[in-house]
């Protein structure tokens, strides 16, 4: 049996080993023991906090394998891109530009450095092991975070984006970057990252990237090739988020030009077709031909996991066994939030 849980102390030995390993790129898990230990550290105080108005706080998730007591995945939420500052990124534009005198008339596509999707809540930090890619246990791991928002509203905005690390060399280098954002920050795409830690709210940013709108025409062909397109390893998690209602095309990465995925929380499955279900003793064999996601907890109790059952729409209880009650900590009675995966 999997779980998906927040993140614990105990944790952070097993999550440097992932690190370790995790896509290439940016929107990963910090690369070294100390800034591991951080984000844990930080994650827990938020998990404690009073929240009435989401701010600075940051929730990390793992997914373990109950059986191996083993790390097998990270995900993660922030309250509020940009808390601290501004979350720049680049907005897809068409600009109309006519000659009246030349009757010629013909649409521009043009990058607008923004900050739209300052105060969203931003998905990040998704991974999990390579045997669990084409398993339900993967969508389990993404779709938590959006379970922990729906049980704690007050804690996250009512819209979402999650951007998805572009494409990139084997040495690290970034076509996109290459042709555009080294021009003004004079240093290579990684040496580039480890200068801001993967921040898109630094100063820094809106201090030395273009103000005017960027000619897409004008940029070398194997940027504008990449412009939108996911790193081969970002590809479970933007079908597991197109899937969940997620849009792209509307903004890129500043840095690598990588897809930026947005949506209202009224337009994802998680908040429109979850279920509210009492819990109920499993009698006999448990089974069924639909797979659902189960969670409780709004706070560091938080536990999700995959149950297989018969439909789950038009009933008012949900059956589940002994051991899964454990694990999610509730007995007959309580309510759990399910939906189908």
């Amino acid at each position: 049996m999997y779980v998906v849980r927040p993140v614990e102390l105990a944790d952070i030995a097993a999550l440097e080993s992932l690190a370790a390993v995790t896509m290439p790129g940016v929107h990963t898990l910090p690369k070294t023991r100390e800034k591991i230990a951080q984000a844990v550290e930080r994650s827990i105080a938020s998990f404690s906090a009073q929240v009435d108005i989401p701010s600075e706080e940051s929730y990390l998730f793992v997914l373990e394998s109950l059986d191996e007591r083993k790390i097998c995945g990270t995900a993660a939420i922030f309250a509020s891109a940009g808390s601290n500052g501004t979350y720049f990124s680049f907005r897809n534009d068409v600009i109309q530009q006519v000659s009246r005198d030349l009757n010629i008339s013909h649409s521009v596509h043009a990058l607008t450095l923004c900050s739209e999707l300052t105060a969203y809540s931003q998905l990040s930090s998704f991974y999990v092991d390579e045997q669990l890619q084409q398993r339900p246990e993967a969508a389990l791991l993404s779709r938590s975070r959006l379970l922990y928002a729906l049980q704690a509203p007050q804690r996250f905005g009512d819209r979402f984006f999650v951007p998805l690390a572009g494409v990139t060399d084997d040495k690290g280098g970034s076509p996109f970057w290459d042709a555009l954002g080294r021009k003004f920050f004079q240093m290579d795409f990684l040496d580039a990252e480890r200068t801001i830690g993967g921040a898109r709210n630094r100063t820094l940013i809106v201090e030395l990237m273009p103000h005017y709108p960027v000619y897409v025409p004008l940029l070398p062909g194997d940027a504008q090739a990449v412009m939108g397109q996911i790193h081969p390893s970002g590809e479970l998690a933007f079908n597991l988020l197109t899937a969940e209602g997620f849009e792209a095309d509307e903004y890129i990465d500043i840095f690598d030009g990588g897809p930026i995925l947005q949506a209202h929380k009224h337009a994802l499955r998680t908040f429109t077709s979850s279920l509210t279900l009492r819990v109920a003793d499993a009698v006999g064999t448990r089974g069924g031909d639909a797979m659902y996601a189960v969670a409780t907890g709004a706070d560091q109790n938080f536990r999700a996991v995959t149950i297989r059952s018969p439909a789950l729409e038009d009933v008012n209880a949900v059956a589940l066994s002994a051991d899964v009650q454990e694990v999610l900590n509730v007995s007959p009675g309580d309510t759990v939030t399910c939906v189908r995966l």
